[in-house]
């Protein structure tokens, strides 16, 4: 997860907090994998070459912690390099340890072997099922800022996020449709977007993928934000619209229930059209911008968890603080 020229919002939370992690003094060396089109074979010729990136980085700069993100391969990478390293789970990786009993095996050693393993979530943490810091990758509430509601009617719902399954767009549209009134904005793009396009209610704009300027810009220009995906190990899109003063609708299953309210938002459960239709009645009916929403977002900004996971990084190279 790391923002490339094809994708430049994939991951980019991931560069913010190791620009994050520089502001604070530390010299960081990233060995990243660019995101972009990858086949059965071209997947472990592109791992192999980020494995002798960072054994290469390892080697010249003998850092006190390597810092993986993404626990199979990445993880498995950093072990490689016999230095100390950390080790951040996202969600997706416990989710394929718990589906492929290889990559379990791997999983295991890989948390087995590190000097620190942080996981976006509680919920994460739970089913990793092994000890492990809980911190996400905060949100920049210096960027993410309230801003008033911009004129016109409402409500204005927002989608960000890709186009699969799992993040439950089909529904929200038919669950929008149950409404009569209002918008909803989808931003992104993935394997269904044909058929979503096709099945979508009057009401429903499509905008493809757009830059992190351009979400932000969308945010500003939006009343709710809706995330009602089947599973959501800790929901980034989430924490920028509460920073914004955005309210949300957000699914129970995953890590949201640990950061929304309902002065701030409503959970709903994805399986239920009717339900999250309750939710975005709810959420629309919530002030803009959201008080509420800023001060959960600031309890996860993106200063305050690059302290916290320098800490971690410290503990887990043996460095004492001075």
């Amino acid at each position: 997860m790391y923002p490339s020229p094809e994708r430049p919002e994939y991951g980019v939370f991931v560069e913010r907090l190791a620009n994050a992690l520089r502001a604070r003094g530390h010299d960081v060396e990233e060995s990243v994998l660019r995101s972009g089109r990858r086949g059965r074979i071209a997947t472990p010729v592109v791992y192999a070459g980020l494995l002798a990136r960072t054994l290469a980085a390892a080697r010249r700069t003998k850092p006190d912690v390597v810092y993986a993100h993404y626990l199979v391969p990445p993880g498995l990478i950093a072990a490689v390099t016999r230095r100390t390293y950390a080790v951040t789970a996202h969600g997706g990786d416990v989710r394929n340890a718990r589906a492929s009993l290889p990559i379990g095996l791997l999983t295991r050693v890989v948390v087995r072997r590190a000097g620190a393993v942080i996981c976006v979530s509680e919920y994460v943490r739970d089913r990793l099922g092994a000890p492990a810091e809980v911190i996400d990758c905060g949100v920049d509430t210096d960027r993410y800022r309230p801003t008033p509601r911009a004129p016109g009617e409402g409500p204005r719902f927002l989608f960000v996020g890709s186009l699969t399954a799992r993040k439950n767009v089909a529904r929200l549209m038919r669950a929008y449709a149950r409404l009569s009134q209002g918008t909803l904005t989808i931003i992104g793009a993935g394997p269904l977007e044909a058929d979503l396009r096709a099945a979508a209610p009057a009401g429903v704009r499509f905008t493809g993928r757009r830059t992190p300027e351009g979400v932000l810009l969308a945010l500003r220009e939006h009343d709710v934000v809706c995330l009602p995906s089947l599973e959501e190990p800790q929901g980034q899109a989430m924490l920028e619209a509460l920073a914004c003063g955005r309210p949300v609708v957000a699914t129970a299953i995953g890590g949201p229930p640990e950061i929304v309210t309902p002065a701030c938002g409503a959970l709903v459960d994805p399986y239920d059209e009717e339900a999250i239709a309750a939710g975005m009645r709810t959420a629309a009916g919530l002030p803009v911008p959201c008080a509420a929403a800023v001060r959960v977002a600031e309890e996860h900004a993106l200063s305050r968890q690059a302290e916290r996971i320098e800490a971690v990084l410290a503990r887990a190279a043996g460095i004492v603080p001075a």
